[in-house]
């Protein structure tokens, strides 16, 4: 028998690279050594007996990792920081010099700060990507008229690109809040055991000193705000509002995926089916929508964490503790995971998907009269009839040549039973006056123009010029 692989299917099914670096093993203790290195550094410009050379060794050491090395002595020292330290100085070669003035907890919550922000820009520049995709989109799809519905009921006219543009919109929103979230997402800092800095004022000897090397490691670590007044660990309810802005991101590819799965239902549009691709086992025929489905799979799942994050906000005892360290270990790396994976499907999906002009206009066409029913009533109401009769005459006929469609087969014909109504006819609102609406399409799409537009100006304007490398990025190929 083989040797039995078991990894986490989120890292390793869904997830690209840089993300699987950053909460990696070896990403992980490279961060933690960042932070060791940033400390030693402001240390010994505040006066602690560090020398240039000890720095460097530790420096050229860094990406030395040997994880057996630290297992065996953790196995020996039962505490996971004690072993990577002392691996750490084995590497180096260099005298015990990292984590003076330090506790473990001023090590393992500014690391994960460094990589959750870490990972939260980076997922914010796959968004980007996202956003760019589908303002092309609703760019591309403006021209294409389609039914837009409301309780999944035929309702007015839109364009497709709208659409798009709707779903880009939503996006956008979350996109500039998490931009924000992640601008003033505040590292811990060195507070050592209770928050109070006790060890850190005792090796260097004044409180400016202590505030300076905080401000510089912050610095160096990439953070503009540090908190002041923490405990042992950061609150935990960052955590909830990290996950839950990834939740909310999600929400937009969300409705995208099943805007998908019901307009290919209908032969609207394709994501697109491959040579080779099957979509069932039983019935050849079927070309499914596989990428939409995980797209909302993938939405679920990053509610799912955001409510286990909830459990972590306001459950913390005094000081702190690491009650939380089981459920935060699970939800935070595989919150983002899941969030790269849900960007590269989504990606895929909108590369690959398609338009079904044809089958578009024949539903329009067999709608219309339908869609236009609130313009017919603007008219009955210009013409001096009462808004609630005419809206009950409307409705009286629309059910029924409705009910005629569906149950004779009949073709659509409510502008001529609309003109037979006596209130009609004695309004002088005629068949060719009502069929004279529905010549022009174009004005039942409203201000959808405009409105592309204007989502399309703004996402350039914030995102796409600013970010944009991110904005170029294009997908791997996915499974």
């Amino acid at each position: 028998m083989s040797k039995i692989v078991n990894t986490n299917v989120l890292s390793r099914r869904y997830a690209t690279e840089p993300i699987n670096v950053i909460f990696s093993e070896q990403g992980t203790i490279i961060a933690e050594r960042d932070l060791w290195i940033a400390v030693m550094k402001a240390q010994r410009e505040l006066g602690v007996d560090i020398s240039a050379e000890t720095i460097a060794k530790f420096e050229a050491a860094k990406h030395s990792i040997d994880l057996a090395r630290i297992l065996e002595i953790e196995k020996k020292t039962r505490h996971d920081v004690k072993a990577r330290i002392q691996a750490f100085v084995e590497a180096a070669q260099a005298p015990e010099q990292i984590h003076l003035g330090m506790t473990s907890r001023d090590a393992t919550d500014n690391v994960e700060q460094m990589q959750n922000k870490r990972a939260g820009k980076f997922i914010l520049g796959k968004y980007v990507s996202v956003l760019r995709h589908l303002v092309d989109k609703s760019e591309q799809y403006a021209p294409i008229f389609l039914t837009a519905r409301t309780h999944h009921q035929a309702a007015q006219l839109t364009s497709l690109g709208r659409r798009m543009s709707m779903w880009a919109e939503e996006l956008y929103t979350h996109m500039h809040s998490f931009e924000h979230f992640l601008q003033g997402y505040p590292l811990r800092g060195i507070k050592g055991p209770v928050g109070t800095q006790f060890d850190m004022l005792t090796l260097l000897g004044s409180k400016e000193k202590v505030q300076k090397l905080e401000q510089r490691v912050a610095e160096q670590l990439g953070f503009t705000t540090v908190l002041d007044a923490p405990g042992q660990v950061y609150p935990r309810s960052l955590d909830y509002a990290l996950v839950s802005h990834l939740a909310a991101l999600g929400s937009a590819p969300q409705n995208f995926a099943i805007g998908m799965r019901l307009m290919a239902g209908y032969e609207l549009v394709t994501e697109g089916f491959q040579e080779g691709q099957v979509g069932s086992t039983a019935m050849p025929h079927k070309m499914n929508t596989p990428g939409s489905e995980r797209i909302w799979s993938l939405g679920e799942l990053l509610k799912m964490y955001g409510d286990g994050a909830s459990r972590l906000s306001g459950a913390q005892w005094e000081e702190g503790d690491v009650s939380c360290s089981a459920l935060r270990r699970v939800v935070l790396p595989d919150a983002f995971y899941t969030s790269d994976g849900l960007c590269e499907t989504t990606l895929t999906v909108l590369n690959k998907m398609g338009a079904y002009p044809r089958v578009i206009q024949k539903e329009i066409e067999h709608y219309l009269s339908f869609l236009a029913t609130t313009e017919i009533l603007t008219m009955a109401v210009k013409a001096g009839i009462g808004r609630e009769q005419a809206h009950a005459v409307i409705k009286q006929h629309a059910v029924a040549e409705a009910l005629a469609m569906r149950e004779e087969g009949k073709e659509p014909a409510l502008a001529a039973r609309l003109a037979t109504d006596p209130l009609f006819q004695a309004n002088n609102i005629t068949q060719a006056s009502i069929e004279q609406l529905l010549q022009d399409t174009t004005h039942f799409i409203g201000n959808a123009r405009d409105q592309i537009d204007r989502v399309r100006t703004k996402a350039h304007k914030h995102f796409f010029e600013p970010y944009a490398a991110e904005a170029r990025y294009e997908p791997g190929k996915i499974l």
